[in-house]
């Protein structure tokens, strides 16, 4: 069976490094899933941006929001959020740290502690 293609959201300002953990585990001999794309990587006109978004959003078997302090409020992510909802994708939630606590994204679907067992039955 083929891995499941995953979109990433992430908010750009705070939280980078948990995307780079997400790639890396990705790559792994023994993960399920292979990373399509992430959220914006650069500043880009918005028009284009939302427009590259959307497009590997529809690539995508699934999105998965990485959750920092301030992910519940980020722009990018909500808008990320509502495409992917537009474009009828399942969506998840995972906590990108070990201690704190941590505001779900409203209407981005359940949120999980990240663990690798958990990242593996999700995308399974």
């Amino acid at each position: 069976m083929a891995n499941k293609r995953v979109f990433v959201s992430f908010d750009f300002d705070h939280d980078k490094v948990v995307k780079e953990f997400v790639i890396g585990q990705s790559k792994l001999p023994d993960s399920p899933f292979t990373v399509v794309d992430t959220s914006l990587k650069e500043a880009a006109p918005e028009a284009t941006w939302q427009e590259k978004a959307r497009l590997a959003i529809k690539r995508s078997d699934v999105v998965m929001v990485m959750v920092g302090r301030y992910t519940h409020r980020a722009p990018g992510v909500l808008k990320e959020v509502k495409m992917a909802r537009d474009e009828g994708k399942p969506i998840f939630q995972v906590i990108g740290y070990k201690d704190g606590d941590y505001t779900a994204v409203p209407n981005a679907g359940r949120l999980y502690r990240w663990s690798w067992p958990t990242l593996k039955k999700l995308l399974a």
